[in-house]
C-alpha cells in the first residue's frame, strides 16, 4: 500500500505484548498447573504483539487487505517492542499507532499448555485510557471498514454505560465506514464484569454493522441484564441470542463457538443490509435473512491464542473481497484453522490465495458438535438453519 493510499480497513482498540511460554509436555489440570511451589519446565517463549489491533489487523494485512492500525502504547520498552514487531511485518502499519508518554504498555502472559484452556495474566496499561478522542476520524474518510476490538478490556469503553464506545462507533459510522465490533470476556470480579452490558449493547449496536462476539462473552453479557440464558449451546439457543442482538441494532451477527465452529445470522429487513452498499461488496441481497453454521477445519492444534481474531479477519476479508455469506464464513473458519497451527496468533496466517486453495483442496471440516435441529447441510460444507431466507 503506497504511503498516500487510503486503507480499505482500519483496526482500532486493544493491543498488548504477549509472552507465551511453550510447554514441552504437560499432564494435569488447572489446579496442578497453578499449584504453589510447583516448577514446570517450558521452552523458549514466543514473544508477540497481541490484542485485536495486532491480531485482526495483521491477519487482514496478510490476507491482502490494505489495513491501518490505531492502537495505544506507552513510550516504554514494551511499547517499542510492539512497534518493532508491527514494523517487521510492514513499516507502514505502525504509522497510525498512538504513542503516549508516561503510560505503561499493556502486556499479557499467556499460559496455553496442550489440552488445557488458556490462562491470561494481563495488565491493561494504556488501553484503559483509550477513548473516543484518540481516534483520528479524518483518517476514516474513504475507508470501507472500521473494526474495533476488546472494549471490555478498555476501562473508558465500558465506563459510564459505554458512553465513549457509543460515541466512537457512531462517529466511525458517520465517517462512512462499515463498522464491526469484537468483544473479550470480562473478568466477573473486575469493574468490567460488573457493568450492565445489556445497556451498553443496546446503545452501541445501532451503530454497528457486524458484531462478532464469542458465545462465552455474549452469554455472560446478556446474562448481566437479568435474563439468564439457559445452559448448553444448540441451534435454538444461538437463534435466540442472535435475534436479540439483531433487535438491538446489529445487521450481521457472527457468534464464535470455539472448536464447534461459527454461527451467522443476518437481518431480515433488506433495507438494513442494502445500506451497507458498496462497502459490503458482492451481492448485498445474498446477505438478507441468513442463518448459517460452519464447522471448524481439521488441523493439529498448537495454540489457540488469537484464533478468534484471525477468524474475524478471514470473515471481514471475505466481505471486502465480495464473497457470499457461505464463502465468508468458510474463509473465517479456514483462517482460524491456519492460526491455531502455530503458537502465536498470526504467524500461521498465509496469503488469501493460499487460504482459498486449501479450502478447495481435500480439507475436512468437522461435523456439527452441537445440536442443530431442522438444519440441513449445504454442498460447500456450511449448514443452513431453519430461519434462513434462502
Amino acid at each position: 500500500m503506497p504511503a498516500s493510499a487510503t486503507p480499505q480497513a482500519i483496526v482500532a482498540g486493544h493491543i498488548a505484548l504477549d509472552i507465551i511460554p511453550i510447554f514441552k509436555k504437560f499432564k494435569g489440570d488447572l489446579g496442578t498447573l497453578l499449584a504453589p511451589g510447583k516448577l514446570i519446565e517450558v521452552g523458549g517463549p514466543v514473544i508477540a504483539a497481541g490484542g485485536a489491533v495486532h491480531n485482526t489487523g495483521l491477519a487482514l494485512h496478510r490476507l491482502g487487505i490494505a489495513t491501518g492500525l490505531m492502537g495505544k502504547v506507552g513510550d516504554d520498552l514494551l511499547g517499542r517492542a510492539i512497534l518493532e514487531l508491527i514494523r517487521a511485518e510492514d513499516r507502514r502499519l505502525a504509522e497510525g499507532m498512538i504513542v503516549v508518554a508516561e503510560e505503561n504498555t499493556s502486556y499479557s502472559v499467556v499460559l496455553s499448555p496442550p489440552g488445557v484452556d488458556r490462562i491470561f495474566l494481563h495488565n491493561p496499561g494504556a488501553n484503559d485510557t483509550f477513548d473516543a478522542k484518540d481516534i483520528d476520524y479524518r483518517k476514516l474518510e474513504g475507508v470501507r471498514l472500521f473494526h474495533f476490538g476488546y472494549p471490555p478490556l478498555m476501562r473508558r469503553m465500558y465506563s459510564d454505560d459505554g458512553e465513549n464506545l457509543e460515541l466512537l462507533v457512531s462517529r466511525a459510522k458517520q465517517a462512512g465506514a462499515m463498522v464491526s465490533l469484537d468483544m473479550a470476556m470480562p473478568d466477573p470480579a473486575s469493574p468490567a464484569g460488573k457493568v450492565n452490558w445489556v445497556t451498553i449493547l443496546k446503545r452501541t449496536l445501532p451503530h454497528v454493522d457486524i458484531f462478532l462476539p464469542s458465545t462465552d462473552e455474549i452469554f455472560y453479557m446478556l446474562g448481566t441484564g437479568g435474563d439468564r440464558l439457559p445452559a448448553g449451546t444448540d441451534g435454538p439457543l444461538l437463534d435466540q441470542v442472535a435475534r436479540r442482538l439483531l433487535d438491538y441494532g446489529a445487521r450481521i451477527v457472527v457468534l464464535k463457538l470455539g472448536a464447534p465452529g461459527l454461527y451467522l445470522r443476518t437481518a431480515s429487513d433488506r433495507r438494513r443490509l442494502m445500506e451497507l452498499q458498496p462497502n459490503l461488496g458482492g451481492d448485498t441481497g445474498a446477505w438478507v435473512g441468513r442463518e448459517l453454521w460452519s464447522g471448524s477445519f481439521e488441523v493439529e492444534v498448537v495454540g489457540a491464542t488469537g484464533a478468534g481474531d484471525c477468524a474475524i479477519a478471514g470473515f471481514l476479508a471475505g466481505i471486502l473481497k465480495g464473497q457470499r455469506p457461505e464463502e465468508a464464513l468458510t474463509s473465517a473458519a479456514a483462517v482460524g484453522a491456519f492460526s491455531v497451527e502455530r503458537a502465536d496468533a498470526i504467524s500461521g496466517v498465509p496469503s488469501w490465495k493460499e487460504v482459498q486453495a486449501r479450502i478447495h483442496s481435500v480439507w475436512r471440516r468437522q461435523d456439527p458438535a452441537i445440536n442443530l435441529p431442522q438444519w440441513r447441510p449445504a454442498k460447500d460444507g456450511v449448514w443452513i438453519g431453519p430461519h434462513d431466507g434462502r
